[in-house]
C-alpha cells in the first residue's frame, strides 16, 4: 500500500511539473500564409523554447514574388498609393512588435493585433501556431 502511494505521488509530481512547461527545449520553426493562401507572402518564425518556456522568437514576412523580405522599406513598392503605403508601415511595425509581446505573454492568444497590422498579425500568429505545435510535449 505504501508503494502504491509513494507511486501516485510521484505520477502527480510530475504531472504537476509538466503543466508548467508546455513545451520540449529545442529550436521550431515555421513558415505559414494564414488565411492569404492567394497572396506570394509567407511568415517564416523560428522559436527557441527553454525550460519548457518561449525564450527566443524571429519572425519575418517574406514576399516570394518580389523575392523580398517586409522591412521598413518596402513600401517602395507602392509608390503612389498613399494607402498602401500606410498600410506597408503598419504591417512593418506590426512584424517588429507580435515577437515581443509574445515573449511576454508566453501566449499567442494573449498577443493582440497592432492598429492597422492585422494582417501580419494573422500570418505571425498562423506561423507561431505551427511552429508550437511542433514543441508540444
Amino acid at each position: 500500500m505504501v508503494k502504491k502511494n509513494i507511486f501516485f505521488m510521484i505520477v502527480l509530481m510530475l504531472l504537476a511539473f509538466s503543466a508548467d512547461k508546455p513545451y520540449k527545449d529545442g529550436s521550431y520553426s515555421a513558415m505559414s500564409r494564414g488565411n492569404y493562401t492567394g497572396e506570394p507572402y509567407y511568415g517564416h518564425t523560428r522559436i527557441v523554447i527553454e525550460k519548457g518556456k518561449i525564450a527566443k522568437i524571429e519572425f519575418f514576412i517574406r514576399d516570394s514574388a518580389k523575392h523580398e523580405y517586409m522591412d521598413d522599406k518596402y513600401s517602395k513598392n507602392f509608390a503612389g498609393n498613399a494607402e498602401y503605403i500606410q498600410q506597408c508601415l503598419n504591417d512593418w511595425k506590426g512584424i517588429q512588435t507580435y515577437p515581443k509581446l509574445l515573449l511576454k505573454s508566453q501566449d499567442i492568444n494573449k498577443v493582440d493585433a497592432v492598429t492597422g497590422a492585422t494582417w501580419s498579425h494573422n500570418i505571425f500568429k498562423a506561423s507561431v501556431e505551427e511552429a508550437l505545435a511542433k514543441a508540444k510535449k
